[in-house]
């Protein structure tokens, strides 16, 4: 942060506090990948103004709660929240240690650009031309999520920050707009936004198996910190035991593959010409394994049976993307078929991160979630499922199911 910039107390709702830094947590993640993906100085910029952002933020939230706790009985209660904003806070720094692989060019193989694409939906920045036929348009009226999967995230507009653009929000040329979704997708529309060619990296096979096993090995901590991130929110949100206490799993299973990463990039340093370009690698190892001891950190008040303060649950609510829990009705449009089989994400806008089974149903032998369900995974009656997005998306994915 700026050491220059001064922040004052000032009286601040403490809900909207936490719920924009859950935004901007989330959004800084996406943005930090997508900078490494992309090799793109520009996205690793946004990060850190984000980043800094995140820091007057953290300090508005202590501030608040400081104030707040007037016995023994309040601090009690508050050191839950005061553990989600700092939890928040460390996300954010790692998201700006991911940026600095790209800013401080500390290196990076060129076959972990190969693999991000497929562990990551992209991030792409782009300014709205005047001429662009969305200028002009609200986000409703254009209807970009339902039919082309492609999501305007975020918005920066004459230096300031909108993070949950809506329906109504209407794209203004010059806007800095920050869409997510497919590669396949995301061309035509940057292309259409900005009235530039889209350029995607070129794809390069690694040559040597120890340092394909080692970037397979960071691009799946990649899917299980963000994973970890969303269920630790969920876990918040519900109250739930049983999703905090997958998000201790996943952690774990974090730190293993950080060891096994190291072992394998220490193997490939002495095969590659250039071992310096693996500092990347290491570097980007360790900041997604602090993204998912964060997420730890996010639902440690409900595994330490702490209960969820109401102000952090009505935050993870009220934030941009939030997330649902359903039970998959007999009978539905879902009962029987697969994600993909059914469009999920292209009829509803939602993601869905988890599912799952009844212990003994079809197919399982445990009560366990499926990370990362892909359009293959199958879905049946009374399978639970765990789904991110907007809330007229949860609507949608609400009717498939009920």
């Amino acid at each position: 942060m700026d050491g220059s910039r001064e922040v004052e107390y000032r009286p601040i709702g403490v809900k909207a506090v936490l719920a924009e830094m859950k935004d901007t947590a989330e959004l800084l993640i996406d943005l930090s990948y997508s900078a490494v993906l992309f090799g793109s100085e520009e996205v690793a910029e946004e990060v850190l103004d984000l980043e800094e952002r995140m820091d007057v933020l953290q300090l508005q939230a202590r501030m608040s709660l400081l104030m707040a706790a007037r016995n023994t009985e309040d601090a009690e209660q508050l050191a839950p929240v005061l553990g989600v904003v700092g939890a928040a806070e460390k996300i954010s720094d790692a998201a700006g240690d991911i940026a600095k692989v790209v800013l401080e060019e500390i290196g990076l193989p060129d076959a972990m650009r190969t693999a991000l694409p497929e562990a990551v939906e992209s991030v792409v920045r782009a300014t709205v031309d005047a001429d662009s036929r969305f200028a002009g348009r609200s986000l409703g009226d254009l209807t970009l999520e339902t039919e082309t999967g492609v999501r305007v995230i975020a918005i920066r507009r004459a230096g300031e920050w909108l993070l949950n653009p809506d329906r109504e929000t209407v794209l203004e040329p010059d806007d800095v707009v920050f869409m997510r979704g497919s590669e396949d997708n995301l061309g035509p529309v940057y292309e259409t936004v900005s009235g530039e060619p889209y350029e995607s990296g070129e794809q390069v096979e690694p040559r040597i198996e120890d340092l394909e096993r080692a970037v397979d090995a960071i691009v799946l901590m990649k899917n299980m910190s963000e994973l970890a991130v969303d269920l630790a929110y969920g876990s918040v949100l519900y109250d739930s035991t049983d999703l905090a206490e997958e998000v201790a799993a996943l952690e774990a299973e974090v730190d293993q593959l950080e060891s096994r990463f190291e072992a394998w990039t220490l193997r490939a340093a002495g095969r590659v010409e250039e071992p310096v370009a693996l500092r990347g690698l290491v570097h980007l190892a360790g900041s997604t394994e602090v993204i998912s001891d964060a997420a730890l950190e996010l639902a440690e008040g409900v595994l330490r049976g702490l209960g969820t303060h109401p102000v952090v649950a009505e935050a993870v609510f009220e934030s941009d993307e939030v997330i649902v829990r359903f039970t998959v009705a007999a009978g539905s449009d879902l009962d029987g078929t697969t994600i993909g089989d059914q469009m999920v994400r292209t009829e509803t806008g939602m993601r869905i991160i988890a599912v799952r089974r009844p212990r003994g149903s079809a197919g399982t032998h445990d009560d366990e979630w499926a990370i990362q369900p892909g359009p293959e995974t199958d879905l049946d009656a009374g399978d639970v499922v765990l789904a991110k997005g907007t809330r007229t998306g949860a609507e949608r994915l609400e009717a498939l199911l009920s």
